[in-house]
């Protein structure tokens, strides 16, 4: 089996240690501008030797599509947002299998087509959240005849005694990512009507609710984009439905402080100009405070995935739970962000690499992605799932 990963960042360690420890036979390809950091990291545990390292700049599309065209079973792509597009090409070009962990563009959308009449796979959202979320998801709502709420959580935050920065948040990923996301309208349902909140509405009040998750204690739980999409593709009768939700995870006061950071406007996409200069303010906003939200050698972050589905089942009201606390893995120091989206995507790859996850074109882990394996998988690397059912008489 061949598996070219293309990004070599923290989550394209993650998915590299996968692979390579394995115990499957693997040829495993790693290619990014700089894979130095990542070379360094796979010396330390024994298997660097074994990956073969390619510098590449991917906004180069002849090398690009040069090294993808290579032979490969799947290619992880794990390389920064404006790539997708350019890396789906090639892989339809090359027709082979392509994974990632991002949301589907509009680039991706368009190329969908192509890839099913090539019989390619293009299989995004396989990461963290979204992915892990979807999946668990998928799970839940199949085992219901009617479902009247569905509710999803992701957070990416410091464990509890490493939250000592004044907003109790340390950076696990992309900080201009967090802050974009800080500026993401939202559709919700709620008591049975849809609710639209624009990009400036997520942290009022009136959108929050507390999630207590056990050991990490009551979280603070606000919009994080639209669900409308996951009904959809859940099949989910609308009608029937009286909440429904994505929601992100802090610790309380996170979402009072962004909110006076976006009615300030400070996450605005204008530029403000400073002696003469354009500065994007969310950019200058994220190299500011970037330095004093790192994690200190020895301190854990932790991963949080939670879905809520209730409704109907055999006739019985019903919840179910599903829920994912990982943590930094203290004898690789890969962070729990790094793991839950760097396995998965790894994880997911092999499957398809193995013909065991079919169809052509834009696929979804929601509906295309088998359940049971890939959390077998993850579980072997210690990420594993809580479920909890109980009746619900009041539904």
């Amino acid at each position: 089996m061949r598996v070219l990963v293309l990004g070599t960042g923290m989550q394209g360690r993650a998915a590299l240690h996968y692979l390579a420890t394995h115990g499957e036979a693997i040829a495993i390809t790693a290619a990014d501008r700089d894979v130095h950091a990542a070379q360094r990291f796979a010396d330390q545990h024994g298997y660097g030797s074994t990956v073969r390292w390619l510098t590449l700049d991917a906004g180069d599309r002849t090398a690009l599509q040069t090294v993808v065209a290579g032979g490969y079973d799947v290619v992880i792509d794990l390389l920064p947002v404006p790539f997708i597009g350019a890396v789906a090409e090639a892989a339809i070009a090359a027709g082979v299998p392509l994974v990632n962990t991002f949301y589907p563009t509009p680039e991706l959308r368009a190329l969908a087509p192509a890839a099913r009449e090539k019989g390619v796979i293009l299989l995004p959202e396989l990461g963290m959240d979204p992915g892990i979320d979807l999946m668990l998801l998928g799970d839940a709502a199949r085992r219901f005849d009617r479902i009247t709420e569905l509710l999803s959580y992701g957070a990416g935050i410091p464990e509890p005694q490493a939250a000592d920065t004044p907003i109790k948040y340390k950076i696990s990923w992309t900080f201009e990512g967090v802050l974009r996301s800080y500026r993401r309208p939202a559709c919700l349902v709620r008591d049975g009507a849809l609710v639209h909140l624009s990009d400036t509405e997520q942290f009022r009040p009136e959108h929050l609710h507390t999630v207590t998750v056990d050991g990490v204690g009551p979280l603070e739980a606000f919009p994080n984009g639209d669900v409308r999409p996951y009904l959809d593709l859940l099949g989910v009768d609308a009608s029937h439905v009286r909440r429904a939700g994505r929601y992100a995870l802090r610790y309380p006061g996170h979402a009072a402080f962004w909110r006076i950071i976006v009615d300030l406007h400070l996450l605005d996409e204008e530029p403000v100009v400073v002696d003469g200069m354009a500065v994007n303010r969310r950019r200058y906003l994220a190299a500011a405070l970037e330095p004093h939200l790192q994690y200190a050698p020895g301190e854990r972050d932790l991963g949080i995935l939670r879905v809520e589905v209730a409704g109907v089942r055999g006739g019985v009201p019903s919840r179910i739970v599903h829920e994912v606390v990982d943590r930094l893995d203290p004898h690789t120091a890969l962070s729990s962000m790094s793991r839950l989206v760097g396995f998965t995507v790894a994880a997911g790859a092999l499957m398809v690499a193995r013909g065991e996850i079919a169809g052509a074109g834009l696929l979804s882990p929601v509906t295309d992605v088998p359940y049971a394996p890939l959390m077998a998988a993850l579980a072997a690397r210690g990420i594993t799932v809580t479920t909890t059912e109980s009746a619900e008489p009041n539904l």
